[in-house]
């Protein structure tokens, strides 16, 4: 591994192996160079943009990049004393600027050159001056509110109206503020303004229990708790050399692919039910509920909650029960086809699904979008292939592509990847062991002032978590990067040059969590 890393970091800088991280110090004014070699001539994807307050009067910025198929990852980083600026590299690499903006919002490290200076997810009644991911902020401490203005984007012109949506909403949805700027009927532009349900969950990293911080992780998007824990534990395991049994790994593919199937479910029938044709969303509810009824089946979960821990799982599938499943699945599937099939004979289903929502190839790369919305832009990208975790590396596992960006395209890359979650699952049930160790019988010390990152690919797409410990060997910091946190910034992109009663449509094409990006 040293030899690789040796060809893809210069030898100037002095390199450390911490978890699965090889993390390197850099003087700011050389990162930009840095990191526009890693993203552009290396091609390497960009995990996350994080700070760390290291408690002694200096803050870590960390850019995280991912080595596909090696599951190591480089992070260069910068270390500012005695000064709260850093360089903006919003300006090289487009996607760094939401990072950048909530390093700037939490930790009151300004980056300087960032055209775009509003916070994010704190609202105008959080006082400047208080930044919640200091060390020196106390978790339980109400600040006195504030009286700020959020400014939105002004378009001007004659004709040029605003038609302010939200953030309560008809339904359960969770709020967001939608501000449509529109002449007639056309949208000439959206903005999206969230954080109404920001809970804290970073600063709640820092003092809970181990086993709460994985209840924790279970909550940061609901209707992803097993990826979102699974990532979590898997940067934790990482950080303590913690070996996983493989019979746990066959399981934790396998509760992976039922979250998968359940929302993807969800989604074509909610998609269906958005454009008026109701027998597909009737038809998607009653798949997504049979799945669901098996989570609570094998589990006692519906969510899939409570079932991982550091080290494995906690929850065995008989052999009786198995072969229940793997004969269930196959009736779904052909259930599931013949939905597809009277859904593709609909004119009126097509008319309504193609051409709307387009989302354009270079905007998506230059956001760094992924899961769905890039697979429908033909982006090869899917984290159980790039980063295979779990028993993902012993399967044969392909990738559902479209090439269109439409709602249409969003429909059908998720109506492959039913089909292809159903193989993987029948497959990984087929080599599911009756003997064999749920979890790791090794006490879990972790690696002392030491980052690592766990990855999963959610229904959504790539969960990101970076976890560090302090001098003690405590986990001192976890940062979480929900899909929603880059594919957000492209949805208003989508929404231009439609009309307003398209929105709902193309925004469930999407389908993004406002409690993950909100944290």
């Amino acid at each position: 591994m040293k030899e690789k890393l040796n060809n893809l970091i210069a030898k100037k800088y002095e390199v450390e192996l911490t978890g699965n991280i090889a993390a390197y110090k850099v003087p700011s004014e050389e990162i930009a160079g840095v990191c526009s070699e890693l993203y552009y001539t290396q091609k390497f994807q960009l995990k996350m943009v994080t700070a760390v307050d290291n408690n002694d009067g200096s803050f870590k910025i960390i850019y995280v990049f991912g080595v596909p198929k090696e599951n190591v990852f480089l992070a260069p980083f910068i270390v500012l004393r005695d000064f709260l600026d850093f360089p903006s590299l919003a300006n090289e690499i487009h996607e760094i600027s939401n990072y950048e903006r909530k390093i700037r919002t939490f930790f009151g490290l300004n980056p300087v050159g960032h055209i775009d200076q509003r916070p994010v997810s704190l609202h105008e009644n959080w006082p400047q001056n208080q930044y919640p991911l200091r060390k020196d902020f106390k978790w339980n401490h109400r600040p006195a509110e504030a009286k700020g203005l959020y400014e939105f984007a002004k378009v001007e012109g004659e004709g040029i109206y605003e038609i302010p949506v939200g953030p309560v909403h008809a339904g359960i949805i969770e709020p967001g503020h939608f501000r449509f700027s529109v002449a007639g009927e056309e949208i000439v532009n959206l903005e999206a303004k969230l954080g109404y349900v920001h809970k804290g969950s970073e600063k709640l990293f820092e003092i809970l229990p181990l086993d709460k911080k994985i209840q924790l992780s279970e909550k940061i998007s609901g209707d992803t708790a097993f990826s979102h824990s699974l990532a979590f534990c898997q940067a934790v395991e990482s950080l303590g050399d913690i070996h996983v049994p493989e019979k746990a790994e066959w399981l934790r593919v396998i509760f992976s692919e039922l979250e998968r199937l359940a929302n993807h479910f969800g989604d074509i029938g909610f998609i269906m039910l958005d454009t008026g044709f109701s027998f597909g969303g009737s038809n998607g509810t009653r798949l997504r509920e049979m799945i669901m009824q098996w989570n609570e089946r094998l589990t006692g979960s519906r969510f899939l909650r409570g079932v991982n821990v550091i080290g494995g799982i906690t929850k065995d599938i008989p052999s009786e029960v198995k072969d229940k499943l793997m004969s269930d699945l196959r009736k779904i599937k052909k259930d599931f086809a013949e939905v597809i099939d009277i859904a593709k004979n609909s004119s009126s289903l097509r008319n309504r699904l193609k051409k709307t929502g387009t989302l354009y190839k270079t905007i998506a790369q230059d956001h760094g979008v992924v899961g769905v919305t890039a697979r429908a832009l033909g982006i090869e990208i899917d984290s159980r292939i790039d980063y295979p975790y779990a028993a993902y590396d012993k399967m044969d596992l392909s990738i559902a592509l479209e090439e269109e960006g439409d709602v249409n395209a969003r429909f059908n890359v998720r109506a492959k990847e039913v089909n292809i979650s159903i193989r993987v699952l029948i497959e990984a049930l087929e080599k599911l062991t009756e003997s064999g160790d749920l979890q790791s019988h090794e006490k879990v010390v972790l690696k002392k002032n030491s980052h690592s990152i766990g990855l999963t690919e959610g229904w959504r797409g790539e969960i990101v978590y970076l976890v560090a410990t302090d001098k003690n060997g405590e986990i001192a910091r976890v940062d979480v990067r929900d899909p929603s946190f880059l594919n957000w910034t492209v949805l208003g992109y989508a929404g231009k040059g439609n009309i307003v009663p398209d929105f709902p449509l193309i925004n469930k094409s999407f389908n993004l969590s406002y409690s993950g990006n909100d944290l």
